[in-house]
């Protein structure tokens, strides 16, 4: 029966597309490929932007420039300039960027469809990967879209510059500039590809009035970035956050700080002005910018494209409000290491950090072992990362917002350590990408994967993750406080963490 299912998919997608993969977009022909039962097209490596070298390093993107013939898209693009990406602990070979090639000229995109080339009108699905803003590409196996096409949206996958090149301000930068800002490229090109998709998007069958915009961790903090920023709005509809949120001040600098650590990186460059930067190779400022005593860039806050206070920017309804779907993993406090603490120092600690609420704090997060403090601490860091963003989100959001928290554990790898629900875990059960991942997969696993995606779409689709055989999910507010858990059973649970998100969000103020 499943070999005569795929012939008629096979034979239905001769009917539409014929052996036709030819595309045009507002800058010339794109030619894709089919998969292997004829039933998605790809498009991968698709140019959205100038390529960032030479005197356009460290710069907004600029427009890519049109060309004639068909552009072969059927690879990858180069992943941006990083560090050598190789697995390391739960993050196995399918979660990693192909090491090769790594290129300044990275400003690409790629889109999965199985609409019908003319007429269709389907909701897009923007993904933005993650990796600390210093690492990532659009090339990881478990970030395929063939499988989120196949359900009915449009996918697509971009990438953005990282670290230095992506993210480093300096005076003279911002000088150079007509806004008196610097820094955040990575942002802009997100940005730039988001109007790509505008202006393109139709021919591949998506509807430009429907996109939403996902991404996890430093994705996440993207979208978070996009929702924040003035220069987004009306480039995207809904937004997807997973695992991450920018209402912490530490995930920000003033744009004097940030401007402060480029002038660290063109000393140890020894070079006097950007245009001396601008020509050394990539290599050569990689090595430079992850030397002793320069810390990881990431975002500024520039008054330009970011407010200078998001978390305030938020408070007033001046971000772009749209429907949200946010959450964590259980595992996402681990990202800040095995907590260095004792009862006793943790009961100091909270004297310090909380003055007259420390009583309330030790009520509420309670810690009387050694043991119990490391698992609060962890717990902490889990609230400071991604559920306390959520929360604080939702809450200034007009727009309906839908929270959850994974805590299902995936099944161990023969001979690999247990890591239990950890930071990124989810992401292949929300894209329906099991199959690109090499575990031994019980029918949990699947049932929960088809859940997940479903929801993930229906939301991309109309705003509400509900549809037909899934749980309800409820909305979510500070009084109800519901919360979609996603674990071996999908339940809705209320007022799931609510004294502590209420507390943290008091004392934040």
């Amino acid at each position: 029966m499943k070999i005569i299912t795929t012939l008629i998919c096979i034979c239905i997608a001769t009917l539409l597309f014929g052996q036709n993969t030819i595309v045009k977009t507002a800058y010339g022909k794109v030619e894709g490929a089919f998969n292997s039962d004829k039933t998605v097209r790809s498009y991968k490596g698709i140019p959205f932007a100038a390529p960032p070298v030479g005197d356009l390093r460290w710069k907004a993107p600029q427009p890519v420039k049109n060309w004639t013939g068909v552009k072969a898209c059927a690879t990858f693009s180069a992943s941006p300039m990083q560090s050598k990406p190789v697995p390391f602990m739960c993050w196995t070979e399918e979660f990693i960027a192909q090491p090769e090639p790594l290129s300044e000229d990275c400003l690409y995109l790629n889109v999965w469809t199985s609409a019908q080339p003319k007429g269709e009108k389907r909701p897009v699905f923007v993904w933005i990967y993650g990796g600390g803003l210093s690492s990532g590409s659009t090339n990881c196996a478990i970030y395929d879209g063939e499988y989120m096409a196949k359900k009915g949206v449009v996918f697509v996958s971009l990438n953005y510059r990282v670290g230095v090149f992506g993210f480093m301000a300096h005076s003279e930068l911002s000088k150079e500039s007509a806004h008196n800002a610097s820094g955040n490229y990575g942002f802009m090109d997100q940005m730039a590809a988001l109007r790509w998709i505008q202006k393109n998007i139709a021919a591949f069958g998506g509807d430009p009035n429907n996109v939403t915009i996902a991404g996890q961790s430093a994705g996440s903090f993207s979208v978070n970035a996009l929702v924040a920023s003035p220069l987004a709005k009306g480039l995207f509809h809904k937004a997807i956050a997973q695992s991450g949120g920018l209402f912490s001040k530490r995930l920000g600098k003033n744009l004097a700080d940030a401007e402060k650590q480029g002038e660290m990186v063109m000393q140890a460059a020894k070079a006097t002005t950007i245009a001396e930067l601008r020509k050394k190779t990539a290599s050569e400022i990689w090595a430079i910018s992850t030397g002793k005593g320069i810390d990881r860039f990431g975002t500024t806050l520039d008054n330009y494209v970011l407010p200078t206070d998001i978390t305030s920017h938020f408070a007033k309804g001046l971000h772009n409000d749209v429907p949200l779907l946010t959450g964590w993993v259980t595992g996402d406090g681990m990202l800040m290491g095995s907590p260095n603490t004792t009862a006793e120092k943790f009961k100091k600690d909270a004297q310090t950090n909380y003055g007259d609420k420390a009583n309330e704090f030790l009520t509420i997060f309670t810690a009387q072992t050694d043991e119990e403090a490391k698992a609060v601490q962890t717990k902490m860091a889990m609230f400071g990362f991604a559920a306390l963003p959520s929360h604080l989100w939702a809450g200034f959001n007009k727009s309906k917002s839908y929270l959850y928290q994974f805590s299902h554990v995936p099944p161990d790898k023969p001979n690999f350590p247990n890591y239990g629900a950890f930071h990124t875990a989810e992401v292949p059960y929300a894209l329906h990408t099991l199959k690109t991942w090499k575990r031994e997969w019980q029918q949990t696993d699947y049932d929960l994967e088809k859940t997940m995606s479903d929801y993930w779409v229906n939301f991309a689709k109309s705003g509400n993750p509900n549809g037909q055989g899934l749980p309800e999910w409820k909305s979510y507010d500070k009084q109800s406080g519901n919360i979609m858990e996603l674990g071996d059973k999908v339940v809705l649970r209320p007022s799931l963490f609510k004294k502590e998100l209420d507390f943290l969000e008091m004392v934040q103020k």
